[in-house]
């Protein structure tokens, strides 16, 4: 049975090839996992929406719970409501999509979120980015935006050698990055702390038959950390949501740096 114990380690998120091996669409036990996340939420809402009822009961009322507190808690408080409204759709499918993505990662059988890999907050971190920045841009033009957002004024002349790079890093780099990294890691610490409660489990009960003792403990820690990642599942899309809407109100508001 020792020879059977696997350790969790960073190859747990590149699994080998599944379908098409070799081609440009190779699709790994993630991916195949992160179509279907996707699809599982798609057929959420088109479930919950198909006829809806002016009183919703059921999965309507699920899913308006959702949206409604994407739309007051998040757009409506940080753009207010007119931009919230104009900027509703994309947050509330940062929202939703980070969160189905992230589920995954606690349903048995599954038990990985496609997230802890880079892609997929990559992408959604770009899509955050040019949204603020196109926002800006639109908003002042080229050239006032750039200027706005990493110029501080009142300050001594001096201080803008200084300012200027630190303001143009954190407003054009670390953004993206930040949004990128922030979740990656969060699932992907999340997946191993899980991997290592029940491995650890395994191991006690059937490969080191003295500390079988350990292993209520273990299985106990791994039962209560799932419950924690269930709030990290929901935290880690509301953060990556409400920075979404914060950078476009910034963004809008930019000649107020």
């Amino acid at each position: 049975m020792a020879s059977e114990f696997h350790a969790p380690s960073l190859n747990d998120f590149f699994p080998p090839a599944v379908l098409f091996e070799g081609t440009p669409f190779e699709l790994d036990r993630l991916m195949l996992i992160r179509i279907l996340m996707s699809a599982v939420l798609v057929l959420v809402m088109l479930a919950a929406f198909r006829r809806p009822q002016l009183v919703p009961r059921g999965l309507q009322n699920v899913a308006e719970s959702g949206l409604v507190f994407v739309k007051e808690q998040i757009c409506d408080e940080v753009l207010g409501k007119e931009s919230g409204k104009k900027f509703f759709p994309l947050i509330a499918s940062i929202f939703f999509t980070v969160l189905f993505l992230n589920a995954s990662g606690v349903i048995p059988g599954l038990n990985i979120s496609s997230n802890a890999r880079i892609g997929m907050p990559l992408v959604l971190a770009v899509v955050a980015y040019v949204t603020f920045n196109y926002v800006g841009i639109k908003k002042y033009g080229f050239l006032k935006y750039m200027r706005s957002s990493i110029v501080v004024p009142n300050v001594p002349p001096a201080l803008h050698v200084l300012l200027i790079p630190i303001e143009f890093l954190s407003t054009f780099v670390l953004r993206p990055f930040t949004l990128t990294v922030r979740l990656m890691a969060n699932m992907l610490a999340g997946h191993i702390m899980l991997v290592l409660f029940f491995s650890a489990t395994q191991f006690f009960l059937f490969s080191a038959t003295w500390m079988t003792v350990f292993s209520p403990f273990s299985l106990l820690a791994g039962f209560g950390f799932t419950l924690f990642e269930l709030l990290v599942v929901f935290l880690q899309a509301y953060v990556f949501a409400l920075l979404t809407a914060v950078y476009i109100g910034l963004a809008q508001h930019a000649d107020s740096h």
